[in-house]
Parts: structure tokens; C-alpha cells; sequence
């Protein structure tokens, strides 16, 4: 059975979300199986759409990382595109004064620390605060329901790659994630299971450096190294499968396959980024190819790949303080400084994290 995105749904039912005006909080990724905006989907089927909202990226996804678009008039809708990017409070409040409900439609990729799913988060809060309602349009999981990786996010370590405890690889959708963080209404996909692969359509690449679904299976792991003095491919065709430094030499990929990690093997590679960690340099580095992604585990691999980095290179690794953010505490950041293998920081990987009554697809029995 294809899969029918909660958008798709509401598109052919519009009587889903009732009457009001409505805004939708969407970017290049909310779009149909024949790739029409969920938008301008929205517009024919006779709903009351009045404005967009983009999030980091922008609607359009021309704003590199950290980077926001101009706002304006979306030219496939006629509808003015307000700008959510590092707003909170009362700043996000006054975006939304003129609708009375709010659609999320965005594509996730089942990573505590992408963006996509904390700008809903603030924007639900917002809508609390405002008494307005906030609907999902739930989207696949592309990493699958099953499987969980990493720790919960701990108190005082909040920030835009995290505002609440969930683990690095969370397991669910955004609309199930919304149900576990607010108070929010989903139009739930049909045919979408856990144990499902992909988006079950057309991967439409999420931001600039997400362009493979191979990508979004590395990243939950080697978006980690964002944290440290190693290139994390940014600036190259292959971000987050790649990774490197000027201090890798011919021990570090033998190391790597030593430790037989499942799913996944490392071919020694050399890349010069043009932007990003030593943009305009050959650096000596290792690739990642995901050959089997039902057993393989991203979040083990990185800190594996850590580990190993830290004891062949220890007066050049540099760990930088966004890597306590990235992964939710201080505790990663201290083993590999204390020579300790950060495995021992993985707990059991489980949906438990989950409040009961949340999970709404199949396959979800704890």
C-alpha cells in the first residue's frame, strides 16, 4: 500500500481541519506525490490558506546553514512568507496574529539535532500561548520507526538542536513527536509502518547538505562532528558521509574496520571543500557507505569513529563546545578527554522514551 502523507490526505479531504484561516508552516519538502506544493494543493482543494512560514533554510531552501531567506510574496500562491528562523516568544507570537489554525508540513529526518522539528516545537508553543490550534501533517520517518539511538537530551543543555528531552535518532514522526511535546492535532498518513524505509516517495532533499537518503541514515551519528576540528564534508557532494582532517593518515580507515561495525564500511578518501572546516585544502579522510541500513548503526559508528580518533591523534583532535549541544550533555565530550570509551554512554535503545497512547503506526508495542 503507497503511503498517503497526512498532507496528500487533507488535500483530497479538506474538511480535515474545518473552517478558519490558515497557516501553513511548510518549506520545499511539503509537497504531494506528483511534487505540487502542499500550498498550492491546499489553495484547489478550496481551503482557507492565508500565509507560509519557512524555517531555517528558508521556504525555498536556498539558505545554506544558520541562514535565513528574505521574506516576501511566494510566487507559486500569491501568499506573503513570514520567516520563523531564530524567533521565539513574542517575536514568533506576532507572525502568527492573523490565522486561526496552524498546519505543520515539513519532512523530517528522524534526528534530535535537525532544525525542522524544534521550529515546530516553538512554533506549538506558540500557538498555546495564542490559544490557536496546531495541526500535523504527519510525513514518514525516513530512518523508520523501530530503531532508537543515543540519549535523551539533558536539563541545561537546550538550544535550537534541542529543546527537549528526546534521543539523537527519536524513532518517531513529527506528528507523533508533536503529540509527545504539546498539545496538537495530527492527520496521521495511511499506509506508513514502522518498520518502513525512505520517505515512500521522491527523496526531496531537505536542506543544502542532506542531498541522499544515504545522508539522513549517516547523520544522526557523524552530525556529531560538527562538534570537533574535523571536517564533516560540508562543502563537498557528499556532507556527513564524509569526514576528515589534515591530521587523518593511513591508520585511521584500518582502525575503523578492525571493529566490523554492521551495515557499513569505510573506503580512505581525500576531499577539498569549498566552504566550511579547511575550505580550499586537501584533506585526507574516510567515507562511509551504508550497505545494509537495517542493521546499521549511525550513532555507534560515530562514536566508534570518535573513539578511535582520539587515540591515534590526542594532541590534534579539538572538541568544541557545540558538541555538548549536539549530543545533549557534557558526558561524551568528558570521555573522550578521559580516554574512556564513549560506548559506554549508549543506553538501551528503545520507544520507552514515549509517553503511552502517542505512537500512532503500526509496529508500535514496546
Amino acid at each position: 500500500m503507497a503511503v498517503r502523507t497526512g498532507a496528500e490526505r487533507l488535500a483530497g479531504e479538506p474538511g480535515l481541519v474545518g473552517d478558519g484561516r490558515l497557516g501553513l508552516i511548510t518549506n520545499f519538502t511539503g509537497v504531494l506525490p506528483d511534487l505540487r506544493p502542499t500550498a498550492v494543493a491546499l489553495l484547489d482543494a478550496g481551503l482557507r490558506l492565508t500565509a507560509l512560514f519557512g524555517p531555517e533554510h528558508g521556504l525555498r531552501g536556498t539558505a545554506q546553514a544558520g541562514a535565513r531567506e528574505a521574506e516576501g510574496i511566494d510566487p507559486d500562491t500569491g501568499l506573503p512568507v513570514f520567516d520563523t528562523y531564530d524567533r521565539q516568544g513574542s517575536a514568533l507570537d506576532e507572525l502568527f496574529a492573523d490565522v486561526d489554525v496552524l498546519l505543520f508540513d515539513i519532512q523530517d529526518i528522524g534526528t534530535r539535532f535537525y532544525t525542522y522539528i524544534w521550529t515546530m516545537y516553538d512554533c506549538l508553543q506558540s500557538a498555546s500561548r495564542l490559544g490557536k490550534r496546531f495541526v500535523v501533517l504527519d510525513r514518514p520517518n525516513p530512518l523508520g520507526g523501530l530503531r532508537v539511538e543515543g540519549p535523551l537530551l539533558e536539563p541545561g543543555f537546550e538550544s535550537f538542536v534541542g529543546r527537549a528531552p528526546i534521543p539523537l535518532r527519536h524513532g518517531v514522526t513529527v506528528g507523533e513527536l508533536a503529540l509527545q511535546l504539546g498539545e496538537a492535532e495530527v492527520i496521521p498518513m495511511d499506509g506508513w509502518a514502522r518498520d518502513s524505509w525512505g520517505t515512500g516517495a521522491v527523496w526531496v532533499p531537505p536542506s543544502p547538505n542532506m542531498p541522499t537518503l544515504d545522508t539522513a541514515l549517516v547523520y544522526p551519528g557523524t552530525g556529531l562532528f560538527e562538534g570537533t576540528n574535523l571536517s564533516e564534508g560540508r562543502g563537498t557532494t557528499r556532507p556527513f558521509t564524509t569526514i576528515g582532517a589534515p591530521y587523518l593518515d593511513e591508520r585511521f580507515v584500518p582502525a575503523l574496520r578492525d571493529f566490523e561495525l554492521p551495515g557499513v564500511v569505510f573506503r580512505r578518501t581525500w576531499f577539498e571543500p569549498v566552504f566550511s572546516k579547511y575550505a580550499g585544502e586537501v584533506v585526507p579522510g574516510v567515507q562511509l557507505h551504508v550497505v545494509d541500513p537495517a542493521t546499521y548503526e549511525p550513532v555507534r559508528t560515530a562514536l566508534e569513529m570518535l573513539h578511535v580518533i582520539a587515540q591515534l591523534y590526542p594532541d590534534d583532535l579539538t572538541l568544541l563546545p557545540s558538541l555538548d549541544k549536539l549530543w545533549g550533555s557534557d558526558s561524551l565530550r568528558t570521555a573522550l578527554e578521559a580516554g574512556d570509551d564513549p560506548l559506554t554512554l549508549l543506553p538501551a535503545a528503545t520507544l520507552d522514551w514515549v509517553r503511552p497512547g502517542v505512537l500512532l503506526y503500526e509496529g508500535s508495542e514496546r
